[in-house]
């Protein structure tokens, strides 16, 4: 078993170029359409649909745990320009004729299971003429007739089943649709809802937490450079205490709101990722993002990959479940080590601790009843602000544009935290709802009395994402003396979940008090 980093996609997903181009049917599809068939033609005429191409990319297809994904095909297809709109607006590599695509695939799919279906009861029909079938020469006939049948039925099976592979595959490709308040645009397009905290601190070169952690010895860059690599950093000292007690203040405060603290695995199946949403924005061709476990060739087990987040492994505690609405909200709190290839990014966020590849965080998930899942995003929202405004940080809270939300977000805000040795904003957490994409490709379910089985809608966010708060705690509580950093000052509210004293030497073990808590 190897880790190795895939070049293809975040996790398995469908190739949008295989779909599109190398897969006749719907090639065949698109010649039809073009040429003015109806749905009727273009179901009667196609034939058998040619077995899709592998949902793994470069890596061999291994059954799924749990039974395939329920997508509702009628919200995709009630409206197909909005269903194109929220493409567009999301900024994704789609092709224009993605949606009809799809329309087709239905209507060929529904078509496969008509004559299916039919051909089922004709065949059940032909049993019961066989039994009651007495003339020898009858009753061969009638042998015949079934076989016949039976060879019909197996093969519209496939073909049924084919056909709904080719469906899932052009469906399970599109991002889920995006809150009707949620800005539209790149980046620069994200709403400032509100600002906590301090005034932001000037902008200040000598309080770089890179300095401030040479200067006391507590980031090891030449142990990374020698054992791994840039970006997989050694936290040592103030540091290393420092990540325990965001940690355990951040369960707390998670405990103390009602969620249900977890240690999740930090490897997870690629199919319980890919089912949370985790796909490349860019294509397959895009940049590089999630580490992969390689397994023997041969050997028939799941591909596994590292956890980008915690909020895969917490996900997929409640898959092909059925819950009673009793129970939700169901929420957890899980700490995990999140890894992130980070390819394509360069220049000053790569430097330090600002973007790595393994970090600690505490990621909050919950399970909610769709009717409530608007008001569950604003107390966690709630939690996540009064967590930042504890640790006296400079905060403004963003209502994030449609081109920064991932495949899962329906709606997403993030909280940024002024970091003055950076000399800008950095993001410190992020809530999204994911309404009820996850919960239909998990297939999360809860019982809702009289109306059945229901799908909820999940949501997740971040309590702490331990390196962005280290830096923003060490630049903004740097203690300047000369125009030198000569300590750090720390929110009080971490003291008890310190570990070893308050006061520290320096790093050539001279003078007292360069933590402090205040």
């Amino acid at each position: 078993m190897s880790l190795t980093l895939s070049g293809r996609a975040l996790c398995p997903r469908v190739s949008l170029s295989g779909v599109r181009s190398s897969t006749g049917f719907t090639r065949h599809l698109k010649r039809l359409r073009r040429d003015g068939a109806s749905p009727e033609i273009l179901a009667a005429t196609i034939g058998q649909v040619p077995e899709p191409q592998p949902i793994t990319g470069r890596r061999r297809s291994v059954p799924s745990p749990i039974p395939r994904g329920r997508l509702d095909y009628a919200r995709l297809l009630s409206d197909p320009e909005a269903t194109k709109r929220n493409v567009t607006e999301r900024g994704l590599p789609f092709a224009e004729e993605h949606v009809e695509d799809l329309r087709d695939a239905r209507a060929y799919a529904l078509d496969v299971e008509q004559r299916l279906n039919s051909a089922r009861a004709e065949h059940g029909a032909i049993s019961s003429l066989f039994r009651d079938q007495h003339k020898k020469r009858d009753k061969k006939q009638a042998i015949a007739d079934a076989r016949a049948l039976k060879e019909r039925v197996h093969a519209l099976e496939r073909e049924a089943r084919e056909a709904d592979d080719e469906l899932f595959a052009l469906a399970s490709t599109l991002p889920n649709f995006t809150h009707a308040d949620a800005p539209r645009g790149a980046e620069d397009a994200a709403v400032e809802i509100e600002r906590f905290g301090p005034p932001p601190a000037r902008a200040d070169d000598a309080r770089d937490h890179v300095e401030i952690a040479r200067r006391f010895g507590w980031l090891d860059t030449a142990a990374s450079a020698l054992a791994t690599g840039a970006s997989w950093p050694y936290l040592r000292g103030t540091f290393a205490q420092l990540e325990h007690a965001l940690v355990g203040y951040a369960v707390s405060k998670a405990m103390a709101a009602g969620y249900e603290v977890v240690s999740p695995p930090d490897v997870v199946m690629a199919d319980m990722a890919a089912r949370c949403g985790f796909q490349p924005r860019d294509g397959e061709d895009g940049p590089r993002q999630t580490y992969y476990i390689e397994q023997e060739e041969g050997s028939g087990e799941p591909t596994l990959c590292l956890a980008g987040t915690a909020e895969v492994p917490l996900a997929s505690m409640f898959a092909n479940q059925v819950l009673y609405a009793a129970g939700l909200p169901a929420r957890v709190v899980g700490v995990g080590r999140a890894f992130r290839a980070e390819a394509g990014a360069r220049g000053a966020d790569t430097r330090g601790l600002y973007r790595v590849h393994q970090f600690t965080k505490v990621e909050l998930f919950n399970v909610t009843r769709p009717e409530e899942s608007e008001a569950a995003m604003e107390d966690m929202l709630v939690l996540q602000k009064d967590i930042a405004r504890s640790l006296g940080l400079s905060v403004r809270v963003l209502d994030m544009p449609t081109q920064e939300l991932g495949a899962s977000a329906s709606r997403k805000y993030d909280m940024e935290a002024y970091m003055p040795g950076r000399g800008k904003w950095g993001e410190i957490t992020s809530t999204s709802n994911c309404t009820d994409y996850q919960s239909r490709r998990l297939l999360i379910r809860y019982r809702d009395g009289d109306a059945g089985l229901r799908f909820p809608h999940t949501l997740n966010g971040t309590a702490a994402a331990v390196p962005r708060l280290i830096v923003a705690l060490v630049e903004n509580g740097a203690r300047m003396r000369g125009g030198e950093v000569v300590g750090v000052d720390l929110p009080a509210v971490l003291r008890p979940f310190w570990v070893g004293p308050e006061a520290l030497a320096d790093g050539n073990g001279e003078g007292e008090g360069v933590v402090r808590f205040v």
